[in-house]
């Protein structure tokens, strides 16, 4: 029996649409998943998630909404359960630095972006999947935190690291209060990976400083973050509860 098995499963991933969000999508949908692919802005992103997924032979459907409301999030788990069914996983990924800018010049309308968007969004999805999952008894929810949780953070990402260290935080405590209703909460924390987050917010010099400090002696992929999800989400991690996996080629211990 392969315990990664997902078939029959709903799974809905916020932030779908690129990046780590995108190939968890994918690596969910390899194991039988149906999912629903959450965006925002990038509606042309999510299309190309969702047409991978069926090319795999997988279900998808797309939900447009800005999770970081407590509108937008219940209007997505609606939308999703109405298309799919119930909700069985559910990937808390949405999240952005937005900008690099120093501390002493952080603006508070900037603060409440990226905490809004990190950190308030992982709680609000939360709260609109854990009813169904409780009274189910069953379901599972993984959360993406950040290596820049551990240590602060790049230049000019701290606001970005503490809203990635409180999702670490949260996922210990939904862990344990959904713990005693057979659901798990579970989260990874990736480092440096290629995404269009670096590409957009890293130079290259910045990133051949970042994989010169990676044991592993380069940069991630999200594809490889996608296959982690996806095992979390399995019960071939049934016993894993209230951890974060570091996905980091050996950077946090150097």
């Amino acid at each position: 029996m392969n315990k990664q098995e997902l078939t029959g499963r709903t799974a809905l991933v916020t932030g779908a649409s690129t990046g780590i969000g995108r190939w968890a999508a994918i690596a969910l949908a390899e194991c039988g998943a149906a999912v629903a692919v959450n965006y925002n802005r990038n509606e042309a992103g999510a299309e190309e998630t969702k047409r991978a997924i069926e090319a795999l032979g997988g279900r998808a459907v797309i939900v447009q909404a800005d999770v970081s409301t407590k509108a937008g999030a219940e209007a997505l788990a609606a939308a999703a359960r109405a298309a799919l069914g119930p909700i069985d996983i559910l990937v808390n990924n949405a999240g952005d630095l937005i900008e690099r800018r120093s501390l002493l010049e952080f603006p508070e309308e900037l603060y409440d972006r990226v905490m809004d968007l990190n950190f308030k969004s992982v709680l609000l999805c939360s709260q609109t999947v854990m009813p169904e999952m409780i009274s189910r008894k069953r379901g599972t929810i993984i959360n993406v935190g950040s290596i820049a949780g551990h240590h602060g953070g790049g230049p000019g990402a701290g606001v970005y690291a503490a809203a990635k260290a409180a999702v670490m935080c949260l996922t210990k405590g939904l862990a344990k209060e959904l713990a005693p209703h057979g659901v798990r909460v579970n989260g990874v924390a990736p480092g440096v990976i290629e995404t269009p987050f670096h590409e957009r917010l890293s130079t290259p010099e910045m990133m051949a400083q970042f994989a010169a400090s990676i044991p592993l002696g380069r940069t991630g992929t999200s594809e490889e973050c996608g296959r982690v999800i996806a095992f979390l989400a399995s019960d071939a991690a049934s016993y894993v509860n209230g951890e974060m996996i570091e996905i980091n080629g050996g950077q946090l211990m150097v």
